[in-house]
């Protein structure tokens, strides 16, 4: 028996929203920014052009609230830059508010237009908080020695796991190289896991794959 009408029209729908939610809001926060920077400096712009021109563009407010952006960028990438960045981002963190907006708004600001990865390996799975129960987590490096001899162990790796949303605060557990498991999930995948909260899973592609077969 074929689908009736409603089911292939609720199927039509999700469908269209699907490709119509992330498209409208990719606009609306474009035009969102185009209001923003026409109403920051079009206040002073359009009657400065006015009177010397004899015209106002609106777009003349986001061109030039672009180069403001990449001066901040300039300025904020030399050495007078970064200390003047840190005496200011320390300041902002000491605020009630700032403190609690700020921190996750950079992480996510740098996740969609840093071109620095993180420096993460593998994403693997641990048994963790307890025997049983399983965290996802990031290979971030080997274990060094000095520690590994005081537990007796032989290889050990150091595992970051993080905190959802944000998938750049954590923390970091040690754990015995065999019990560690590798996955073939890739990093990207991984972090949209952790910023839904575990609502994006990753594609059925994912399989886990125990360490023998990962390195030999």
């Amino acid at each position: 028996m074929g689908e009736s009408l409603g089911k292939r029209t609720r199927r039509y729908f999700i469908s269209g929203l699907i490709i119509f939610l992330p498209l409208s809001l990719t606009v609306y926060l474009l035009v969102l920014m185009f209001n923003w920077a026409d109403g920051l400096f079009g206040r002073w712009l359009a009657p400065y052009f006015a009177r010397e021109f004899g015209f106002y563009i609106k777009g003349i407010s986001l061109i030039i609230c672009v180069f403001i952006i990449i001066f901040i960028g300039f300025f904020a990438t030399n050495f007078l830059g970064k200390k003047i960045h840190h005496v200011f981002e320390s300041f902002i963190l000491r605020l009630p508010f700032f403190k609690q907006v700020y921190p996750p708004l950079k992480e996510m600001a740098q996740l969609l237009f840093s071109d620095s990865k993180p420096s993460f390996k593998d994403v693997v799975m641990v048994e963790y908080p307890r025997k049983g129960m399983y965290s996802l987590g990031f290979l971030v490096n080997d274990t060094p020695k000095r520690i590994t001899d005081k537990v007796q162990q032989k290889e050990m790796l150091n595992v970051f796991i993080p905190t959802s949303p944000s998938p750049f605060s954590g923390f970091v557990v040690l754990v015995p190289k065999n019990e560690v498991i590798f996955t073939d999930i890739k990093i990207e995948e991984a972090i949209k896991f952790f910023v839904s909260d575990g609502v994006v899973n990753p594609p059925e592609i994912s399989s886990i794959k125990n360490d023998s077969s990962k390195k030999s």
